[in-house]
């Protein structure tokens, strides 16, 4: 399915019914608390697949919204046919899983615990090429900071990188 820059893949309060998995392009999962303040959960890139595990096992609704970050290719797999599908290789897909869960557990114990600093080289290793094709806006919301300290942080890093090749 190809879908539109902006196109929500999934809405806040639906029942999460198929999982997303990114052909090309970019995903980005994120939730909208009480005071209308956006925050992002996640970003998938190509190869990643997006769902709302939460809510996927149970009958309640998510919390999640998904949209198209840029113009994307998506397979869209209803969740119980992705199971049952004569394709599904649930060994490799338990390693993809594990592989994702240790990111986002990396990711919870990092906001409890890292400078923003950290947590911004946590994003960078992890999604490598998406510094420029995310806004520094959601990066930030990602990271749990202000767009404004995430610039003080990149322009350390520039600063930071320019005195060690002088050295």
């Amino acid at each position: 399915m190809e879908v539109q820059k902006g196109e929500q893949l999934q809405v806040a309060g639906a029942r999460p019914t198929h999982l997303f998995h990114v052909v090309s392009g970019l995903l980005r999962a994120y939730f909208v608390d009480e005071t209308g303040k956006e925050h992002t959960y996640m970003f998938a890139p190509e190869g990643w697949t997006l769902a709302d595990l939460e809510a996927t096992g149970f009958t309640q609704s998510t919390s999640l919204v998904i949209e198209a970050m840029e113009p994307s290719v998506v397979d869209v797999l209803p969740i119980a046919e992705h199971i049952d599908h004569p394709d599904f290789d649930p060994l490799a897909e338990l390693k993809r899983m594990h592989r994702r869960a240790g990111v986002l557990q990396r990711r919870v114990l990092m906001m409890m615990s890292s400078s923003a600093l950290e947590r911004y080289e946590f994003f960078l290793a992890t999604y490598p090429e998406l510094s420029h094709r995310v806004s520094q806006k959601l990066i930030a919301s990602y990271l749990g900071i202000t767009p404004q300290a995430l610039s003080m942080i990149r322009r350390r890093r520039v600063e930071g990188t320019r005195g060690s090749s002088s050295s």
